[in-house]
């Protein structure tokens, strides 16, 4: 493919096509035109809302830029500087002014007259930011974003020494792989101990982040931090309830099934005793895999996978690596994690993560690349709220992508019985996943529910929790001191509070997702595209429905996707 045949940005119509975002006074003078515009039809409201939505498409995109460039190294200062000038400086004043553009929405006598099939989601988003907004609380939610980044900053500077190497936790956990059990019991245990060196520092983060969050909900009405989060992360499709019971049918459901997986582990690697750095070796004895050499190998193998699944899924790929939309390798310095950052103003997103060559990598670059086709697929909206997915459908499509992907894995594995394995791997990986997201899910709850609490009570707290949805085949015993701060390495904690459940609804989704890929592959993939097709001009429930599948949480529904899983696993291992 030629740099010529690359994707061009949108054209611009209301910024001038040389517009930088840089200073205040520089984007001041659109919001006030924005502000300040007559509109007296129909016509008039809908030019201004896709004035609007250019604005926000190539300021919110400036600032996605400036989080990339300082997750890529915490250390570059000048990243620092311009990542902190956008939370300090520019965030406060375009939420002012942003309000003034959701109220001028609002009181507009045309805005019942627009299209709802366009306009309704857009709309009822809007609305409910004119009902949250407090001036008093934009100095917070510049605080609470500087004092969350502090959590990368903290986790980038942890490393260890394995084999004479130092290494960061995410490079180091490949050895939990290996099949020396000595070894990976020193690993898991150096990993751990790194961890709780730091935990009187990301105690203290956390405490801080609780009480600017509460103040926050408090300014704005609500009792606790969890009212207020799910009306501001818009969660207009299900409630609270609805969370409780998705936590009730992994317990009743998934806990027994991931029982009778680990009771194979144990019987397989001989093992008296299931301990938490026996979760990752293979079953077989063997070596772990290694899908790849290098990550041009990963990427290069990615592009020939998903152009198997579906022609423009390798396409989208292949664009982001001409582009350098891909930063893949873990290095010193390095934020920790993996994530897909839609860029709604150019079009091609940009795909972070830390490859160590594992299976977690090949599963991670999948898993993002699903991000980056649905950010591809709905680029065509000039309206940049249909292209902001909610996370319920973003993850699907991620996830999704995991498992429709798997028929094509021999790319990596030319040997039949490793591409076996690495199935194993994917199936089992996608039970192990609910019970983790129910577990830090619940824990959220409590924490913000019950925000007066002391870090006494915090830790007792997460103990329950995190034994509720843990295997009673896996013994911790001696290990409390390190199970107390396992939620620690959950940056959603830290960064993005309450955006986690979704994985969980979402693995359910793609679970179902693939069941119809294995019944009619070639209506269940079109169903599929169409439903990221949709972006988010529809209700949660119904782009669900349009991918031929449920938004659902009973426990009959969910024991009806866990027995699937179980039997396509019986397949491979039998």
């Amino acid at each position: 493919m030629s740099v010529d045949n690359l994707p061009k940005p949108k054209e611009l119509n209301y910024l001038p096509d040389d517009f930088k975002v840089t200073t205040w006074s520089k984007l001041k003078p659109y919001f006030s035109e924005l502000e300040n515009r007559a509109i007296d039809s129909v016509a008039d409201l809908e030019k201004w809302i896709l004035d609007r939505s250019e604005v926000d498409a190539v300021v919110g995109e400036d600032f996605r830029w400036r989080y990339i460039r300082l997750s890529q190294n915490s250390e570059d200062q000048q990243a620092n500087e311009l990542f902190q000038y956008a939370v300090q400086e520019l965030t406060p004043k375009v939420s002012v002014a942003e309000n003034e553009l959701n109220k001028k929405l609002v009181n507009s006598p045309f805005l019942k007259d627009l299209n709802p099939d366009k306009y309704y989601i857009y709309a009822r988003g809007v609305e409910n930011e004119v009902k949250l907004f407090r001036e008093e609380n934009i100095e917070l939610h510049t605080k609470e974003q500087l004092k969350s980044k502090e959590f990368g900053a903290i986790l980038s500077q942890m490393l260890i020494e394995v084999d004479g190497k130092e290494m960061t936790l995410q490079q180091a956990g490949q050895y939990l792989e290996e099949t020396d059990r000595e070894l990976r019991k020193t690993v898991y245990l150096k990993i751990q101990e790194r961890l709780s060196q730091d935990s009187e520092k990301l105690n203290s983060l956390f405490d801080e982040l609780r009480a600017i969050r509460h103040q926050m909900a408090l300014n704005a009405g609500f009792d606790n931090y969890r009212d207020y989060k799910f009306q501001e992360m818009g969660r207009f499709d299900y409630e609270v309830k609805d969370c409780e019971n998705f936590h009730d049918s992994i317990s009743e459901v998934v806990l027994p099934v991931m029982e009778s997986m680990l009771e194979f582990r144990k019987e397989a690697l001989g093992v008296d005793q299931l301990k938490p750095w026996d979760l990752a070796v293979d079953t077989s004895g063997k070596a772990p895999l290694r899908p790849f050499e290098n990550t041009r190998g990963l990427i290069d193998k990615s592009i020939e996978v998903l152009t198997g699944v579906h022609p423009y899924f390798g396409r989208g790929l292949e664009i982001m690596d001409k582009m350098d939309r891909l930063d893949l390798d873990s290095r010193k310095g390095k934020h920790p994690g993996g994530y897909n950052m839609s860029l709604l103003y150019s079009g091609v997103p940009f795909i972070f993560m830390n490859a160590a060559n594992s299976m977690v990598d090949l599963h991670t670059l999948m898993h993002e690349s699903g991000h980056a086709v649905h950010a591809l697929l709905t680029h065509s909206y000039d309206l940049t709220s249909a292209k902001n997915v909610p996370s319920e459908v973003a993850e699907l499509a991620s996830m999704s992508m995991e498992l429709l992907s798997m028929d094509h894995w021999d790319v990596f594995f030319d040997n039949a019985d490793d591409l076996r394995r690495a199935k194993i791997y994917q199936l089992q990986g996608v039970l192990k996943t609910l019970p983790w997201v129910a577990t830090i899910d619940k824990f959220q709850h409590w924490l913000y529910v019950n925000h007066s609490h002391t870090r006494e009570e915090r830790e007792a707290a997460w103990l329950q929790i995190y034994n509720e949805f843990s295997p009673a085949i896996v013994d911790k015993s001696g290990l409390e001191k390190y199970s107390k701060h396992l939620w620690h390495r959950q940056l959603h904690i830290f960064e993005v509070p309450f955006y986690y459940i979704e994985y969980g609804m979402a693995q359910l989704g793609a679970i179902a997702i693939w069941k119809r890929y294995r019944e009619n592959p070639t209506e269940a993939l079109e169903d599929y595209i169409q439903a990221l097709k949709l972006g988010y001009t529809k209700k949660i429930g119904e782009i669900y429905a349009a991918a031929g599948i449920e938004f659902n949480f009973s426990s009959e529904y969910v024991n009806e996707l866990a027995q699937f899983v179980q039997e396509e696993l019986d397949k491979v291992l039998n």
